[in-house]
């Protein structure tokens, strides 16, 4: 089993998303177009053969906003548990396909930076609001953070407690330890997600992290040289062969 791994999952296109608004507190539902794309991630990159391996999770952090939770729900990937957003007296989440049993744990700490004043509208109109009232008109979310919202020091603070838990729980010590789950998935938003990749190998918010994440989009982080005090950014994975050695050993 390879060291520990975090995927980060920014949630499907949103009618919000694909015209540029920012789109924190608002509750805005998935395309069509979105909810089709999901589910071909999950079908490409989900199983026993796949980069998700669902039996190797040991946890999942998903935010309070629909798009997210929805998000979760079309990757598809067989959790035991029903969905903690699903109404009281709901079935399992899945009966007879059960590929994990990692928990799924709805937080505010991977909700989408709060834009405060900035909520709705896109970074052109966000320019033109600071020009009418005296700020800066080369606005920079990661420097200057939003009116009436979440400065960079605020996110920071709150991905800081989150990583240091996560490794806590879910890292320290699991290096090496074949058949146990310690992989941990996020499924978030796009600005949340990329300050969360800054701050996993240290870096300020304010440098700007220069990272992209599209809309239904995965990252992965994970550690150099098997050891937790060296945590990066996994550019690229190797292919499971696992699969294909099965596959030969049954001709």
């Amino acid at each position: 089993m390879p060291d520990p791994r975090v995927f980060i999952i920014r949630h499907g296109e949103t009618e919000w998303s694909l015209d540029g608004r920012h789109t924190g507190t608002s509750d805005i539902p998935l395309t069509a177009n979105g909810e089709k794309r999901v589910r071909a991630t999950g079908k490409a990159l989900v199983g026993d053969d796949r980069l998700i391996v669902p039996g190797n999770l040991a946890h999942i952090y998903v935010s309070p906003r629909t798009r997210a939770q929805r998000t979760l729900e079309l990757l598809d990937l067989g959790c035991r548990d029903r969905f903690p957003w699903a109404p009281d007296g709901a079935e399992p989440t899945t009966t007879l396909d059960a590929r994990t049993n990692a928990s799924i744990e709805i937080t505010d700490r991977v909700r989408e930076w709060d834009y405060g004043d900035y909520e709705g509208i896109k970074s052109a109109e966000v320019r033109e609001l600071r020009k009418k009232r005296g700020l800066n008109e080369d606005w920079d979310i990661w420097r200057d953070g939003c009116e009436g919202g979440e400065s960079p020091e605020d996110v920071t603070r709150r991905l800081d407690e989150l990583i240091k838990e996560l490794r806590e729980k879910y890292h320290k010590g699991k290096f090496g330890k074949d058949g146990k789950p310690n992989d941990v998935l996020i499924v978030a938003h796009g600005h949340i997600l990329r300050a969360f990749a800054a701050r996993w190998i240290g870096k300020k918010l304010e440098d700007n992290p220069s990272l992209i994440l599209e809309a239904g989009g995965v990252g992965t982080l994970s550690y150099e040289h098997h050891r937790i005090e060296e945590p990066a950014i996994l550019l690229g994975g190797a292919f499971v062969v696992d699969a294909i050695e099965k596959e030969e050993e049954g001709k």
